[in-house]
């Protein structure tokens, strides 16, 4: 054997090694040291998985200094759906950096699972899943190393889900660092809804492979093979069962809220309004923008409607249209078509019975009716390299270009692959580093370690400061620190009692630390509107960043109001906010303005107590009694005296305060019907710190 082969070897085998760890690993690998445990640590493995194979092979292209590339069946359809990604994050997503890692369809996910395609379907390790479709010959004895793996990775999570059910833990005495272990339903997926669809595809898949096996030998010595495969089946469908037992209960059903197909399908339809969204989509992790813009005022009826928005849509299939447009239904629909049209040969012409397809049956209904999750799209691509087939080395369609005599290409070649290589570890790790650092801060919330929170919190937006959940997070952060420093300028508990007390003082120290922090609190919010200012929801941070400032610093009033004509704008079927913006002009005694928002309120959602009961206060306060009789008498028709007894007598004792305020001829009477309550009664406040005067802050902190 030659040195050039030799070399060839090793590269294959640590490529092999690679792959065989990444599939083996996805179904379990979880870290705590990230907030979400789960979906950022099995992209990141993906992420550096797929560099570390491109990493060799650009070593091995330095050393053998040959190129070989092989006709596969859908390597046309995958570059052209990792193409759609690339267009709908550089055209349409107004984040950029934050849709690169996006686990749905972000690019940091896509791409890493494009470079699995290429290198899987022709590493010589999976013939793999193949053969699970194969029931002409009994192949499943030979080389079913990726298949097993697969198998036995996931046999693995069912046990963890089985002992799980029964919460061992549950009264043990762990470590800060453990605590998780005792939640109830953990699996190495985090969602339930992934690890019943990644549980449900290998019990179909592996009730194929049984059948087709004794379809092809009822031999009595190929009996015993079976049992290693039956027993991964009861295994894994048992925990099957009890994964989708969860998700049915009652205690699960609150935790599980899909978006209504219907708005999921509005949405879509929407971005069709205009030219660019229509061909490249709203754009990558941008699916909320869109969600809130197509509520329409039903959405408010619904059990789900407090949140007020979700972050992917009821189906995959949508949501891929959603967000990568026309452009990207089309490369995802050919794609689906090519799997059926590879079925479709299999059956009609290799007579291959169509049970032996049930699992891409079972991938094609989930894609269609559930939303998409990084679980999903990996067996959707280890679908892809299951049937993927091409032409091996040695046989026409093979291209083995030896490039020792084109120098400038060779170099050019190496240059571009060291250079993707460094970038991406580069950029891998920086964001990763900002995702630990992020769960420290949250560990320092836990400690009650304000220093731990605020300094790793800005060491994460340092690191990486795209993200808008660091933003925010971040700016309440800063707004906490700045109240609590004003609340030494608030009156004391003894002078509310009426005892006498000192008036505090703030000294100028305090007041310089109060300007900057509320400065920061701003600044931050502002960075996360600026980053998407298409989403609703980081406009009502910075509108509450505002709020919450109201009695600390000028002209916050003005600023606040402003920051919520904004969201409302971008969610013009939110109740809550325009509740929240009701309680800003009460606050302001501008009862006039609080009314009509406040009947705003109610219109977009008539059984929501509290927003009936703010409307009914600020119907008092304008002198309005009669309204505000019936306003209350709202509130009473949609509360349970017995459920919500103390929120009850709360309305029925202000209801005769307000009847006494009435002429005696316009007093009367009525009884309340019970309806289950929407939410807690509260009337807006003023935040409780208060500083005189007021802070002057720059010009630029405005909206």
């Amino acid at each position: 054997m030659s040195n050039a082969a030799k070399d060839s070897s090793v590269f294959q085998s640590i490529k092999s090694f690679v792959l065989l760890a990444i599939v083996f690993l996805f179904p379990l690998f979880f870290l705590p040291i990230t907030q979400d445990f789960f979906v950022t640590n099995k992209l990141y493995l993906l992420a550096f998985g797929a560099i570390i194979l491109v990493a060799v092979s650009a070593v091995e292209f330095i050393i053998t200094k040959r190129f070989v590339w092989s006709k596969g069946t859908f390597d046309n359809t995958v570059l052209l759906f990792l193409l759609t990604v690339i267009l709908s994050t550089l055209l349409s997503s107004p984040n950029k950096i934050q849709a690169l890692l996006n686990p749905n369809l972000g690019l940091v996910a896509i791409l890493s699972f494009t470079i699995l395609y290429f290198y899987l379907s022709r590493s010589g390790v999976t013939n793999i899943l193949k053969e699970s479709f194969d029931s002409a010959q009994d192949k499943f004895s030979k080389g079913n190393r990726l298949l097993d793996l697969l198998s036995l990775s996931t046999v693995i999570v069912s046990i963890i889900t089985i002992i799980s059910f029964f919460q061992p833990l549950k009264s043990a005495s762990l470590p800060a660092a453990l605590q998780f272990l005792k939640a109830e339903n953990f699996n190495t997926f985090g969602s339930l809804l992934d690890l019943s669809i990644f549980l449900g595809f290998f019990t179909v898949l592996l009730a194929v492979r049984i059948l087709s096996r004794k379809s092809v030998s009822d031999s009595n010595r190929a009996l015993p093979k079976l049992f290693p495969t039956v027993l991964s089946l009861l295994i894994i469908a048992s925990a099957f069962a009890l994964s989708v037992f969860n998700i049915v209960k009652p205690i699960a059903n609150n935790q599980l809220l899909f978006p209504p197909l219907s708005i999921s399908w509005y949405a879509a339809v929407e971005v069709l309004k205009n030219p660019m969204t229509a061909l490249f989509g709203i754009g990558v992790d941008n699916f909320s923008s869109i969600f809130t813009q197509s509520k329409d005022i039903f959405y408010n009826a619904s059990s789900s409607w407090q949140i007020q928005s979700f972050n992917a849509s009821r189906s995959t299939l949508l949501h891929v249209f959603t967000e990568l447009g026309v452009f990207g239904l089309v490369a995802f629909g050919l794609i689906i078509l090519a799997l059926i049209r590879e079925m479709v040969q299999k059956v009609k012409h290799q007579g291959q019975s169509v049970v032996n397809w049930l699992p891409l049956v079972y991938l094609m209904a989930v894609v269609f009716i559930f939303p998409p999750s990084l679980a999903i799209v990996f067996l959707f691509f280890m679908m892809i390299i299951t049937l993927n087939s091409h032409k091996q080395e040695g046989h026409t369609g093979v291209t083995d270009v030896n490039l020792y005599q084109f120098l400038p290409v060779y170099l050019g070649m190496a240059a571009i692959a060291f250079i993707f290589v460094g970038f991406s570890i580069y950029g891998l790790l920086r964001t990763y580093a900002a995702e630990y650092n992020f769960k420290k801060s949250i560990d320092g919330i836990v400690a009650n370690n304000m220093k731990d929170l605020y300094e790793n919190q800005r060491t994460a937006i340092i690191l990486n400061p795209y993200i808008e959940r660091y933003r925010i997070n971040f700016s309440q952060t800063n707004l906490l620190f700045a109240n609590n420093i004003a609340a030494k300028a608030s009156p004391s508990a003894e002078a509310t009692a009426g005892k006498p007390a000192e008036k505090p003082q703030l000294s100028d120290q305090d007041r310089q630390t109060i300007s900057q922090a509320i400065q920061a609190a701003i600044a931050e919010a502002k960075a996360a509107a600026a980053l998407n200012p298409q989403k609703a929801s980081n406009w009502e941070n910075l509108a509450n960043i505002y709020r919450n400032i109201l009695f600390v610093a000028q002209g916050a009033d003005v600023w606040t109001i402003s920051a919520y004509q904004r969201a409302i704008v971008l969610d013009p079927q939110n109740p809550i906010y325009r509740l929240n913006l009701g309680g800003v002009f009460y606050s302001l005694n501008n009862f006039d303005e609080a009314l009509k928002i406040f009947e705003q309120s109610t219109a977009l959602k008539p059984d929501w107590s509290n927003a009936h009961y703010n409307l009914a206060w600020a119907a008092y306060q304008k002198g309005d009694y009669q309204r505000a009789v019936n306003e209350m008498q709202s509130v009473l028709s949609l509360l349970n005296p017995k459920k919500d007894e103390a929120d009850y007598k709360r309305a029925q004792s202000e209801i005769d305060e307000f009847k006494k305020k009435l002429p005696k001829e316009e007093e009367s009477a009525t009884k309340s019907s019970e309806v289950n309550a929407a939410q807690q009664l509260s009337l807006p406040t003023p935040p409780v710190a208060t500083v005189e005067p007021k802070v002057k802050l720059p010009k630029e902190v405005s909206p």
